[in-house]
């Protein structure tokens, strides 16, 4: 992951909100009226979020993420259409702190109903420490400014906490539809209450406890499952490890068994697999869920966390 969100000075962002409001305004009074359907509007942030959106709203919601397929959720550049379409919507759903652009025009904009998934859960801060050192803080990435971890998702135990302050939102915006609202997210939460057991039973017993990954966004899910992340890059998969970091990497290896270090999708494979190489380990990936693409393996998020588990107990020798 690359967590160099970008802000958009707010001169700028308030000139191009203006302009986007002035287009829009001559074409309705509301974006349930520009969907021609009566649909709630619902603009969602990036993909685990416009996934709740989604599966709680059902056919009452129009949704749409301001992050494409396959694009880093920190890259995004929100445009002046987007800032336009937040302010038009029903509902917005963004994670604060994960994407500056996108807190920016959120709280610019005029739009009713906002919701941060990040005030219905309890936060922590993972991966600000690396091999023992604390890292050093850059005020310019919004995770490690905002000095938590915002891979709550992740944990299907906080993202069913996540999903019912959806549901509940979902309700208060649309009255008319709450009881579908409120049915989906029972059905959503049971879900994630289902996906858990899997991961709890699954990872119960296994040779090893400890998993390497390329940066720190699985601390939710170890810390849940009574495992223990070595990440490589610590919160920033893109900076170049220390020497020192290798070799403890390697020295813990051994020590605890650990065979295999996992990278992601959309961030490059380069440094795990260098440093596999030299330790004579495996490689695997381990999906955090950023976004769906054709190299994702499942095409939601269950399907990805469920190939997320069988890697966990791949590499750390399921008994």
């Amino acid at each position: 992951m690359n967590i160099r969100g970008r802000l958009i000075p707010a001169a700028a962002l308030t000139a191009v909100t203006a302009l986007g409001l002035g287009t829009l305004s001559g074409c309705s009074g509301s974006s349930t009226a520009a969907t021609g359907d009566g649909r709630l509007d619902v603009i969602a942030s990036f993909y685990p979020m416009s996934f709740l959106a989604e599966r709680i709203g059902g056919d009452h919601v129009h949704v749409t993420s301001l992050t494409t397929p396959g694009q880093e959720p920190h890259d995004l550049e929100i445009s002046p259409k987007q800032i336009a379409a937040i302010d038009d919507a029903d509902a917005v759903l963004y994670l604060k702190n994960l994407q500056p652009s996108v807190d920016a025009a959120v709280a610019q904009s005029s739009v009713k109903t906002k919701v941060d998934a990040a005030s219905l859960v309890s936060l922590e801060a993972h991966g600000n420490e690396v091999g023992g050192h604390a890292a050093e803080h850059d005020t310019s990435k919004g995770e490690e400014s905002a000095g938590k971890d915002p891979h709550i998702w992740l944990d299907p135990v906080r993202y069913a906490q996540v999903a019912k302050g959806v549901g509940t939102a979902l309700e208060k915006a649309d009255p008319k539809h709450a009881a579908d609202y409120k049915k989906n997210t029972a059905a959503l939460v049971k879900q994630l209450g289902d996906l858990d057991q899997r991961f709890r039973t699954g990872l119960a017993h296994t040779e090893s406890k400890v998993f390497i990954t390329t940066h720190a966004a699985f601390g939710y899910l170890a810390e849940r499952y009574g495992l223990t992340e070595e990440a490589i890059n610590g919160l920033d998969p893109d900076s170049e490890p220390s020497v020192a970091r290798v070799r403890d990497l390697e020295r813990m290896a051994k020590a605890d068994h650990v065979s295999t270090v996992f990278y992601e999708t959309l961030v490059s494979d380069k440094t795990a697999k260098t440093i596999a190489h030299d330790a004579n380990l495996k490689t695997d990936v381990l999906d955090p869920i950023e976004g769906i693409t054709g190299k994702s393996r499942g095409k939601d998020y269950f399907s990805v966390q469920n190939a997320n588990l069988k890697a966990l107990q791949k590499a750390l020798g399921t008994k």
